[in-house]
C-alpha cells in the first residue's frame, strides 16, 4: 500500500475509529480476520440477534473497515482489502489479545459452525456419490465445459496434474490423455471410491487418489505444472483460501484452472445441493488469484443454450505462476503410480 493510500482525512479516520470502538464490533473484526462469513453464521457464533449484528455490520461497512458481497438472498462480509479502513482494521486485529476469553470462544464457535457446514456437504456427497453425473446435468452441458477446459489447457503435454475435489475422477479422465502423471484429492471417501472404480475401468494408469482437505492439500509444494479446481469453490466457506492453497502446489510457471459458476439467483441450490455460494464475479476470482501470487490470464463464460433460466452459466479462469519455469523434481512422492 502506498503512503497516500495508507493515510486518510481526519473525519474518515475518526469515523472508522468510532465504528470500531465497541466490544461486539471488535469481536466482529477479529472473527472476519479468519475469512468471509454471512450474517447467519455470525449470529450463530456471537449468539446475538440478526438485527443487532446487521446494524454493526452496516456501520463498519460504511466506515470502510469491512466489505459486503451480495450473493442472492445472502450477503458475505470480510475485512476490507484496500484503503485506510483496511489498514486500520488490520492494525486493530493485530493488536487484539488472541487469548482473550471472548475471542477464544468466538474462534471455537467458528470452528463448530464450519465443521457443521462441512458435515452437511460431506453428507450430500455421500448421498449422491453414485449419481453425481446426473446432478451435473442440471448445469450447462458438460461436453461444452470439457471442450473449453481442453482448449484453455492447450495441446502441450502436462507433466504433473493435480485435480482438487476430484469427485468421480472425470477431470482426470478428460486431461489424462496428455498428463504424464495425475493426483486427485477429495475429502469424501465415497467419492474417491467412485473415482477409483471409474479410472480403473477406463484403464488410466499413473494416477494416485488421496483423501485430503482443500485447505491443507496432502501434496508437496511446487510439484505440479497444472492444478484444476472444477466445480468446488461454490461448496466452500473460504474459496479464496482454497485458491491460495492450490497455488502452493504449483511449480514455477505452473497454471491454475478454476471452473465454477457465474453469479446466479437459484436459491434452491443452497438447500437441495449444499451450495454455499451462488457463483462468483470475474473480478472476485481474479483478485483471489492475484492475492495468491498468480497472474490471471484467461476468463471465459459458457452460457446455457437459449439462456435457459433453470440452468447455470459456467465460468473458466486461468492463472499462472509468474516465476521462471524450472524442471519438476525427478522423484516426487505425490506422483507414484496407483
Amino acid at each position: 500500500m502506498s503512503d497516500a493510500a495508507s493515510h486518510a482525512p481526519l473525519p474518515a479516520m475518526l469515523g472508522a475509529l468510532r465504528a470500531a470502538g465497541e466490544p461486539t464490533r471488535l469481536r466482529l473484526l477479529a472473527l472476519l480476520a479468519n475469512g468471509e462469513l454471512n450474517v447467519t453464521d455470525i449470529t450463530e457464533i456471537l449468539g446475538q440477534s440478526q438485527p443487532r449484528i446487521s446494524r454493526h455490520l452496516k456501520l463498519m461497512t460504511g466506515a470502510g473497515l469491512i466489505e459486503r458481497q451480495r450473493e442472492g438472498s445472502w450477503a458475505f462480509f470480510r475485512l476490507a482489502q484496500d484503503g485506510p479502513g483496511a489498514m486500520l482494521a488490520d492494525a486493530i486485529v493485530s493488536r487484539l489479545d488472541r487469548n482473550e476469553a471472548s475471542l477464544v470462544r468466538d474462534r471455537e464457535r467458528l470452528n463448530e459452525v464450519r465443521s457443521a457446514r462441512a458435515e452437511e456437504a460431506a453428507a450430500y456427497f455421500r448421498d449422491h456419490a453414485n449419481d453425481w453425473a446426473k446432478i451435473r446435468a442440471l448445469h450447462v452441458e458438460e461436453a461444452a465445459v470439457e471442450a473449453a477446459i481442453r482448449e484453455a489447457i492447450g495441446e502441450r503435454p502436462v507433466r504433473a496434474l493435480l485435480d482438487i475435489g476430484t469427485g468421480t475422477g472425470r477431470i482426470i479422465e478428460v486431461v489424462g490423455t496428455q498428463a504424464e502423471r495425475a493426483t486427485g484429492v477429495d475429502l469424501s471417501l465415497d467419492m474417491l471410491a467412485v473415482a477409483r472404480a471409474h479410472l480403473s475401468k477406463i484403464g488410466l494408469s499413473r494416477v494416485q487418489l488421496r483423501q485430503g482437505d482443500v485447505y491443507a492439500l496432502p501434496v508437496q509444494p511446487q510439484s505440479f505444472d497444472l492444478v484444476i479446481i472444477h466445480q468446488v469453490l461454490h461448496f466452500l466457506d473460504e474459496p479464496g483460501r482454497a485458491i491460495r492453497e492450490a497455488s502452493r502446489a504449483l511449480a514455477p510457471g505452473g497454471r491454475l484452472l478454476v471452473v465454477d459458476f457465474a453469479p446466479h439467483d437459484l436459491e434452491f441450490l443452497r438447500e437441495a445441493h449444499a451450495h454455499r455460494r451462488l457463483g462468483f464475479q470475474t473480478e472476485t476470482v481474479e483478485q483471489w488469484m492475484k492475492q495468491a501470487g498468480l497472474k490471471p490470464e484467461l476468463h471465459r463464460d459458457l452460457a446455457p443454450p437459449g439462456g435457459a433460466k433453470d440452468k447455470l452459466t459456467v465460468s473458466i479462469w486461468m492463472g499462472r505462476d509468474p516465476r521462471v519455469v524450472t524442471d519438476l523434481p525427478a522423484t516426487d512422492p505425490n506422483l507414484a503410480v496407483a
